[in-house]
């Protein structure tokens, strides 16, 4: 059990919440549970918050881009948000997504993708390399240095962000070339098996059963599951990656899997900055302003931004 007590007193509240049938839970039910907990925003101030639509494969797709110093092009992140594919989107982020941009001084797109299960796999990815692609081309019309570009996302969003720079190798994708990627207690494999899944099942926000339970939502195929754009942690080969910042927390299903990854990748020549945060939960990140450890994730993501493309 952690031994801060603000953390304690959060675990407590949603312990009490009384947990979901998942032969019968649906994704409105998730998505209307995310809503009445969200946090106050916060509304840092940053100089430039434009929405926008990009074309992508279904029809326009919303995004928001946070530009510190309008009139200046700046380094560019883009960003995909968490909830498992299934729910969140511009406004459950917007703290995230201002905080990074006011501390790492780069301008930050946050991309509003299909969810599932209205949307499978891989409409999400799809959309995630189509707001890539939209970057490299448009980008520089808002501001936004195409030169010099990352990804980032928490959770599903990480996912997203992990499986855009491997496609990024391959020029048949014709995605932009990355400079680094951001991940945030990702999700990267659809195994669902490794240790930390079994000590964290339960009792710290995102629980075994869940994760699963989002995983079918969003692939509903088992074989698909483990196919590495579904899964980048089963990629074969992680050579000529980005160089990665990889947060964790301690008590989370996904943290065995971040682990992984970070040390795959640093066996491929991959530069990686992994950190974790003990006793922390998946999600944390989420309670900036809130949670000390919330800022102090941000603040190292945002560090590392600042370093790779500056």
């Amino acid at each position: 059990m952690p031994n801060d007590p603000q953390v304690q007193a959060i675990l407590a509240m949603f312990a009490a919440l009384p947990a979901p049938d998942y032969a019968t839970f649906r994704a409105s039910d998730y998505r209307a549970g995310v809503a009445s907990l969200q946090p106050a925003p916060l509304n840092e101030d940053v100089a430039g918050v434009t929405e926008c639509l990009l074309p992508g494969p279904a029809g326009p797709m919303p995004a928001r881009l946070y530009h510190p110093q309008p009139g200046r092009q700046l380094p560019g992140v883009v960003f995909f948000h968490g909830g498992g594919w299934v729910a969140c989107g511009l406004d459950s982020h917007d703290n995230i997504c201002r905080r990074l941009a006011r501390l790492s001084g780069c301008a930050v797109l946050s991309v509003d993708y299909r969810l599932a299960p209205e949307a499978v796999f891989p409409a999400a990815l799809d959309d995630a390399c189509a707001a890539l692609r939209w970057v490299a081309a448009q980008g520089g019309q808002l501001g936004i240095d195409t030169q010099r570009l990352a990804v980032a996302g928490d959770s599903a969003g990480g996912n997203l962000a992990a499986a855009c720079a491997q496609l990024a190798r391959d020029p048949a994708q014709e995605l932009p070339a990355l400079a680094h990627q951001l991940l945030l207690y990702p999700v990267l494999d659809g195994g669902c098996d490794t240790p930390s899944y079994a000590s964290y099942a339960e009792g710290y926000l995102l629980t075994a059963d869940l994760m699963r339970w989002f995983w079918r939502q969003y692939v509903p195929s088992g074989q698909d599951r483990l196919s590495p754009r579904a899964s980048p942690l089963r990629a074969e080969s992680l050579a000529g990656l980005p160089a990665a910042t990889i947060l964790t927390a301690e008590c989370d299903p996904l943290h065995d899997e971040a682990v992984r990854y970070a040390q795959r990748l640093r066996d491929a020549g991959v530069p990686v900055l992994e950190r974790e945060w003990a006793g922390l939960f998946h999600g944390f990140a989420s309670m900036v302003g809130a949670l000390p450890a919330a800022d102090d994730a941000l603040a190292t993501g945002a560090e590392a931004l600042r370093r790779a493309l500056f």
